[in-house]
């Protein structure tokens, strides 16, 4: 079983996914870390993260190792998010990053997340899901995630949705399918539960869970 998660970032898609791998015992695929290992990489070298995205190794699990090497703290460091961002709107990149997430996940059970797992990546996941929340909210979490001042997180945020929404080649958007759910004001415990419901083949929220956004008027 595929449970695809996407969203935008700041939505809470690797917390959520990663404690819904855990309860469901799951193995949890972490795509933006990929991407961001590949624009780390490209930092490194001074080359286009073209040139390096079929070239390296990335080895994903508890700590995010690139090449052999421990990455899982460098690769979230403001420069490389912002790389990485860019690096995602390179059809070459993603072709390559889309063939090796693709590979990981042709046997056993995952809970992949990232900005278009349900789109591209795996279409005929079992359950799809698209997390969402207010800007603000956003960019609160990340800030507080990153210990960055709120204000530049929030602008950057906007840059970068707005990059991630207009790019040619896989845009953000809800999977055909995917169920929608804003996670402005919930929990994490309630957001996991509610996509662990889902994957449980429950349609009915759990209680307290929040509203989903296909259930507002």
């Amino acid at each position: 079983m595929v449970v695809a998660i996407d969203g935008p970032a700041g939505a809470g898609k690797s917390s959520v996914a990663r404690a819904v791998a855990r309860r469901l015992g799951f193995t949890y695929l972490d795509s933006g870390a990929m991407y961001r290992a590949v624009a780390l990489a490209a930092l490194q070298r001074g080359a286009q993260p073209a040139s390096v995205a079929g070239a390296v190794r990335i080895e994903l699990g508890d700590r995010v190792l690139l090449d052999g090497d421990d990455v899982t703290e460098a690769i979230r460091v403001p420069e490389v998010s912002e790389a990485a961002s860019r690096a995602a709107a390179d059809p070459a990149v993603r072709a390559a990053m889309v063939a090796e997430q693709r590979r990981l996940m042709r046997s056993g059970d995952w809970v992949a997340e990232g900005r278009d797992i349900g789109t591209v990546v795996a279409p005929d996941a079992e359950v799809k899901v698209f997390l969402t929340a207010d800007p603000a909210e956003r960019a609160r979490r990340r800030a507080a995630e990153l210990g960055a001042d709120l204000d530049t997180v929030l602008a950057e945020q906007a840059i970068r949705d707005e990059r991630d929404r207009t790019r040619a080649h896989s845009p953000l958007e809800p999977a055909p399918g995917a169920v929608e759910l804003d996670t402005t004001g919930m929990t994490l415990e309630q957001v996991v539960e509610w996509v662990a419901a889902l994957a449980r083949g429950e349609r009915t929220l759990p209680a307290g869970a929040g509203t989903l956004a296909s259930d507002q008027p």
